[in-house]
């Protein structure tokens, strides 16, 4: 959350009747209209976008968008997000220096590298290579260990049927295998470049064998190079506190 230079005044009413046009303001107001709004939770969708604030240092004021609470289905939200997920940005500062409202957190990324010209390479080669990984996060690795998550810590464990753990089980170790394989001659998801491809996966893999507890399930100690990676992620400042934005009521 690093601070932004004071404003001038006519500068900052103008950013604040801009924000003032979302629904969203009125339930979580603005205290600092001139940043980049973010509505979030620390779930591993949530803080792919608190750390890549963190590692660009980007102004930002963080929003908690309490998800137990069913926060996210409340008309101000949904007037942000139609899909009633998180995170979620409103950008004062958006193309054209009129505000941008974005959701799902891969368009989000690559928005903030595009913005800040970080963490995105400029080749155009390697520029969508990068975007590759983070759809390969968005499509298979969120979806796949969320379902883990769902059968074997929450209300699925309670299942007779084992079947459809077995099988999201079994697609997160394939999973985890092509991460393995991408990441056995390479320090980052891209090379030597640390990049939003690693933002986007690395908050996943640490909740699948640390919050879900599915470390033995889906066999992570037979793996090498995925947890070297992990750990390298992990010792990043940014993503230390990244993982801790918004902060849980």
């Amino acid at each position: 959350m690093r601070g932004a230079a004071n404003l001038p005044a006519t500068h900052e009413g103008a950013r604040m009747s801009d924000l003032a046009n979302f629904p969203i303001t009125k339930r979580w107001p603005a205290q600092y209209p001139d940043r980049l709004q973010l509505y979030s939770f620390p779930t591993p969708n949530g803080v792919k976008v608190s750390i890549m604030l963190e590692e660009i240092g980007l102004p930002y004021e963080p929003h908690t968008i309490d998800i137990s609470k069913n926060e996210t289905w409340i008309p101000e939200y949904l007037a942000l997000n139609p899909n009633g997920k998180i995170p979620a940005i409103i950008d004062p500062d958006g193309p054209g220096g009129k505000p941008l409202a974005l959701f799902e957190s891969g368009a989000i990324l690559i928005y903030l590298a595009e913005k800040t010209g970080k963490l995105l390479p400029v080749d155009p080669g390697q520029r969508y290579e990068t975007i590759q990984w983070v759809f390969f996060q968005m499509a298979a690795i969120g979806p796949i260990f969320g379902q883990v998550g769902f059968f074997h810590k929450f209300a699925g464990r309670e299942y007779e049927d084992k079947r459809p753990l077995q099988r999201y089980v079994d697609e997160s170790k394939r999973l985890l295998g092509v991460l393995e394989t991408r990441l056995a001659d390479r320090q980052w998801l891209m090379g030597d470049a640390y990049t939003i491809a690693d933002i986007a996966t690395l908050g996943w893999v640490r909740n699948l064998v640390g919050f879900y507890g599915a470390g033995e399930l889906v066999d992570y100690a037979s793996f090498k190079h995925v947890p070297a990676w992990l750990a390298r992620g992990l010792a990043r400042p940014a993503v230390q506190r990244g993982l801790e934005i918004p902060k849980r009521p």
